[in-house]
């Protein structure tokens, strides 16, 4: 028998009356030295049981691979948990969306183009069902059957705005239940339109997810299911960013009414987020509705604790509702944590990046990042023009996600998939020239029907309606900087191609900071290895957030991967984060 069970309308934990009061924490946002500190503050605002999604494609990197450990170590995560004396609710998928690349689903599934993606197709559901046997057996200690703190486990993930096949639903129900998974299932559907309808599973109990009307949402999930608990799946309190737009927050008095609405009505909560970290490296999804938007590296989300960790307006609002409700533990709000002091950095050395291509694919025509393998990073095609002077640049089928285009070298344009640009005007200098296109896949889809489209170049090139023969493919994941011998010194400041860039600062406490990079246009950053993420100086996002357990003391190293050029030798370090203007 579970651990939590339903009655007409509430649970049961261990046969006891038991709210869930519940907030959204994602290990793999969240630097693994961070975890215990993060669960803490969860407890002391006043929850009992915090939530995470399980993202398959990192814990799958390749088919039958399972990876256990640094970010995605999650029994440690559910140790931590367990000892701060809160439950967990697990959403291992096989979708997730949560704005993170490719929905989780993993890049050498979504681009078989013979699959058809969380449906009953068998060519699906076996894949799914070899990566359950992967995952469930180091799971199953830390279930509450066997003493564990997991009271509940995820069917899918807002299905009902996708699909309607319930054969799907119930191989996915039959899978978790085959392999050992005894405790409480539920589901998770927005509660507008036929959502619900859809993604309902008999047997399963349905959560709704909203962030407003909570009236109106509880009585249509009590329509879609007449008895049981009422339970917010997902309680959005703040929203994500994308590059280029607004950065989005809500109201901190505003979404406690609401939270206290949804209190008051006997419900039981999942807050989205409590805490939504970051995107580090190229973990970001995107959306792609009318057109294709990346999310930005920061998951801040708006949510009570910031990206940083340190309590904001929403977590001391909720902690007084959640007061009204329920016991919040006697103890003090934890403060800020410590921030570095104010810092320059001086980037001395450099390595141009293109240089750095090696084990090219050759054939007629580009070859896509899928076909190279490649789940993240960037794709470089070399070609020759056969005569010189100006034309227009096409490339058929667009670019995916941001094409950077030289000739001899020098920069001649740029082509992107957000604002459908697919032709670009050139000068070819002469006869041979050296054609090269840099792609970056800039987060894949991970909402709707678009999970899964290719990266890279999607189709032939002509140049004035001639095609473009014989490229070079080269695959460059990026995932670790360059080796210290390939930076030479930097004659000069200012730089006008696609390099790494090195320098060093000195630590003599670690703690958090934020790197701020005026001058600079595009790129990656990493500290002493750790992949920081990407920045852009479209916005809105400024500053990208740098955890304390990736500083030491001493000398600590910083790269950038800059795309285009900057006209400073600096970035700066400083004491608070900058993610942009708020949305009016």
């Amino acid at each position: 028998m579970p651990a939590l069970t339903t009655t007409p309308d509430g649970f049961l934990l261990h046969g006891e009356p038991f709210r869930i009061l519940s907030g959204a924490l994602h290990y793999f946002r969240v630097h693994p030295d961070q975890w215990a500190d993060r669960l803490r503050k969860a407890r002391l605002m006043g929850l009992n049981t915090v939530e995470t999604y399980i993202p398959w494609n990192l814990h799958e990197p390749e088919p039958g691979t399972l990876v256990l450990d640094g970010l995605l170590d999650l029994p440690r995560f559910l140790r931590l948990a367990a000892a701060e004396g809160l439950h967990v609710l697990l959403r291992p998928g096989p979708f997730i969306c949560a704005e993170w690349d490719g929905g989780g689903l993993p890049h050498w599934l979504t681009t078989d183009p013979g699959i058809r993606l969380r449906t009953s197709d068998p060519r699906f559901t076996e894949v799914v069902d070899r990566y359950l046997d992967l995952l469930l057996p180091p799971l199953l200690p830390y279930l509450a059957a066997s003493g564990g703190p997991v009271i509940a486990v995820q069917v899918e993930n807002e299905y009902g705005a996708y699909g309607d096949d319930i054969a799907y639903l119930e191989h996915l129900e039959r899978s978790l239940r085959s392999r050992g998974v005894g405790e409480l299932l539920f589901t998770c559907d927005q509660t507008d339109g036929d959502h619900l309808k859809n993604g309902v599973l008999p047997g399963v109990l349905a959560t709704g997810t909203f962030g407003s009307r909570v009236d109106r949402s509880l009585a249509r999930l009590r329509e879609a299911q007449p008895e049981g608990p009422l339970m917010c799946g997902e309680f959005w309190i703040g929203w994500f960013d994308h590059w280029g737009g607004p950065h989005h927050g809500r109201d901190a008095a505003d979404a406690a009414a609401d939270l206290d609405r949804l209190l008051a009505a006997g419900a039981s909560v999942n807050i989205y987020m409590f805490h939504g970290g970051t995107n580090f490296g190229r973990t970001n999804g995107a959306n792609h509705h009318h057109t294709y938007v990346p999310t930005v590296t920061s998951y801040d989300y708006d949510a009570p604790l910031t990206e940083s960790g340190d309590p904001g307006p929403k977590y001391h609002a909720f902690r007084e509702v959640i007061a009204r409700h329920a016991p919040v533990p006697d103890e003090p709000v934890p403060a800020p944590s410590p921030k570095l002091p104010p810092a320059t950095v001086r980037l001395t050395h450099r390595a141009p990046l293109l240089p750095l291509a090696d084990r090219p694919v050759h054939a007629p025509d580009p070859r896509s990042a899928d076909d190279l393998g490649l789940r993240a990073g960037y794709t470089l095609y070399r070609t020759t023009a056969p005569a010189a002077g100006t034309g227009l640049l096409h490339f058929t089928g667009g670019v995916g996600d941001r094409a950077q285009v030289f000739l001899d070298g020098a920069p001649a344009g740029v082509l992107e998939r957000e604002r459908r640009e697919e032709t670009l005007p050139v000068r070819v200098p002469r006869a041979g020239a050296v054609v090269e296109v840099l792609v970056e896949n800039m987060g894949r889809v991970n909402y709707g029907p678009r999970i899964g489209a290719a990266k890279g170049l999607l189709g032939p090139v002509t140049l004035d309606g001639a095609p473009l023969r014989g490229w070079d493919s080269y695959a460059l994941p990026l995932d670790d900087v360059p080796a210290t011998a390939r930076f030479a010194p930097a004659a000069t400041p200012a730089c006008a191609e696609p390099a790494f860039h090195r320098g060093t600062f000195e630590v003599t406490t670690p703690a958090d900071t934020f790197l701020s990079l005026p001058g600079w246009t595009k790129g990656e950053a990493w500290v002493n290895g750790f992949h920081l993420g990407r920045y852009w100086n479209r916005g809105p996002q400024r500053t990208l957030y740098v955890p304390g357990p990736a500083l030491r003391p001493g000398t600590n190293d910083l790269v950038l991967l800059e795309l285009h050029g900057t006209i400073t030798p600096e970035a700066h370090l400083t004491d608070a984060p900058d993610l942009g203007p708020a949305a009016s």
